[in-house]
């Protein structure tokens, strides 16, 4: 089932309102309804040419939009032009690993002892055992440190390892972006604060003042898996080596300013964790020698476990913050759960698109190598992406998932009391926007969307030095996001068709 939808039902009705009717790119003047007549607020709808020769992108654009209710094409403009989908990939990756997972699961962290607990001395090993939990954070391992104190322990007479192998390891998401941008961290099997570790500075009298800690809401206990030293440079900004375990870090001087904080990547979100449980525990009187990584999944006695938050709510808060790390852990475990093959994020991802187009019988063009969107290699069409949606429909649980979007003005201004709401997911790169998602206001037909736009070759020529924020992005990413808002805005003014008023 897809959102209450038997697949038999969609692949008959749903999808022959956007694939069959639709063939190539010729307009669909016999679904459309009648354009309403102009409201109060909302000006002669400029057509779809005069928004995209104001917005001034360049590269290509694509868009579908259905009545979500029958499925009917409402407009669409080079509906099937495939292009990266961004973070919209992160739609795909909620209800795969909701189909695979279900709703309810729930990721679990443990402490296990391989021998017994004598005079609070564990007589063997104790290991952390990670699920590949998403969001655990300093916090949660905190409570399991405090509950193992509670249990009684105080030492152990062997190791401390970290078993990570309920995943597979990957250094990065996607090796092409820089080394220090916090949103493409390491995988693994035990993760911890988004396998990010916090980078503050301060002005000095010897210089700087440097800290590398793994805060939290209450807790900032400082590590030493990660390490970092000011040079006197200009550029590069950082650089970044492996050394032993330890991530070594470099900045330039010149670019710190007064002071400041930033997020960095974690490379070994094992040992990471590890050390972050050894500080924890010494201040409980816990004495553990440093992190070792377990090499397989020993047996042993469950002292602690620490459940996540159930999958609904690790999606939905993915969708509202576009967590990367969550939407590659989900589709790696959804992709495990089913069998498939996770020895890389693009086979993964692989066995996501076949679970599209076998669901959908459509996505045919899609293309997914990773579950975030964070590479650009991804493809993915605006037809299928309304397809997608189709299947879930308004009021669906994706649906509910969904951020709720401030509509903007004509003038790009934020409007608080629209006649219309829009819940959707955003999806950027540099010189690629996306947006999908779905249009309801009362008593008016719901609608659906999905809007691809993108520079491919400007977006191919960034210089390796310039990811982080190429010459001319941002504006461009302003231009399409108020393209995006002013489709929106034409097509609540043209279809959706108030319910009529009752004169009895």
């Amino acid at each position: 089932m897809l959102g209450g939808l038997s697949r038999r039902l969609f692949l008959g009705g749903a999808v022959s309102a956007i694939a069959g009717v639709a063939v190539g790119e010729a307009p669909l003047r016999s679904v459309r309804p009648k354009p309403r007549p102009g409201t109060v607020g909302m000006p002669a709808a400029p057509t779809v040419d005069e928004l995209v020769a104001q917005a001034r992108l360049g590269g290509r654009l694509g868009f579908v939009v259905l009545d979500a209710r029958s499925g009917a094409v409402l407009e669409q403009h080079n509906p099937d032009i495939a292009l990266p989908p961004a973070s919209i990939t992160k739609l795909v990756t909620a209800l795969y690993a909701t189909e695979m997972l279900g709703a309810g699961f729930r990721f679990r962290t443990e402490f296990r002892a391989t021998g017994p607990v004598v005079d609070g001395v564990i007589q063997g090993d104790l290991v952390l055992r990670g699920s590949g939990d998403p969001v655990l954070d300093t916090d949660a391992l905190s409570s399991m440190v405090a509950r193992l104190k509670a249990a009684g322990v105080r030492g152990v007479t062997g190791a401390f390892r970290i078993y990570a192998g309920a995943l597979p390891y990957f250094r990065s998401i996607d090796p092409r972006q820089p080394a220090h941008v916090g949103y493409n961290p390491a995988i693994s099997g035990t993760n911890l604060n988004y396998n990010r570790v916090h980078f503050q500075w301060q002005r000095a009298d010897a210089g700087w003042k440097l800290s590398m800690d793994a805060r939290s809401e209450t807790l900032r206990p400082a590590v030493s898996v990660a390490r970092m030293a000011v040079v006197k440079r200009e550029l590069p900004v950082y650089t970044y080596a492996a050394e032993g375990g330890v991530d070594e870090w470099t900045v330039a001087a010149a670019a710190l300013g007064n002071g400041g904080s930033r997020w960095l990547p974690v490379r070994r979100p094992d040992l990471y964790a590890g050390e972050v449980v050894q500080v924890i525990a010494r201040s409980h009187g816990i004495i553990l020698p440093a992190p070792t990584v377990a090499g397989a999944d020993a047996p042993g006695e469950v002292l602690v476990s620490h459940d996540s938050p159930d999958l609904a709510s690790i999606t939905r808060a993915m969708l509202k913050y576009s967590t990367n790390l969550t939407a590659e852990v989900l589709g790696l475990t959804a992709t495990a759960a089913r069998g498939g093959d996770v020895s890389s994020l693009e086979a993964s991802a692989k066995a996501m698109t076949k679970w599209m187009q076998a669901s959908l019988g459509t996505g045919g063009g899609a293309r997914f190598v990773d579950h975030s969107g964070l590479s650009d290699r991804s493809r993915i069409s605006p037809r299928d992406m309304a397809a997608l949606l189709l299947a879930q429909g308004p009021g669906s649980a994706l649906h509910g998932q969904m951020k709720e979007i401030v509509p903007l003005s004509q003038k790009g201004e934020r409007v608080s009391d629209a006649p219309f709401r829009i819940h959707a997911k955003t999806g950027s790169l540099n010189f690629v926007s996306t947006l999908a998602g779905y249009v309801t206001g009362a008593g008016d037909t719901p609608m659906l969307f999905a809007i691809l736009s993108g520079d491919t070759e400007r977006r191919a020529a960034i210089a390796p030095d310039d990811m982080e924020r190429p010459a001319g992005a941002r504006s461009w990413a302003r231009r399409a996001r108020w393209l995006q808002h002013q489709f929106i805005r034409r097509w609540w003014a043209l279809y959706a068709r108030p319910e009529p008023v009752s004169k009895g």
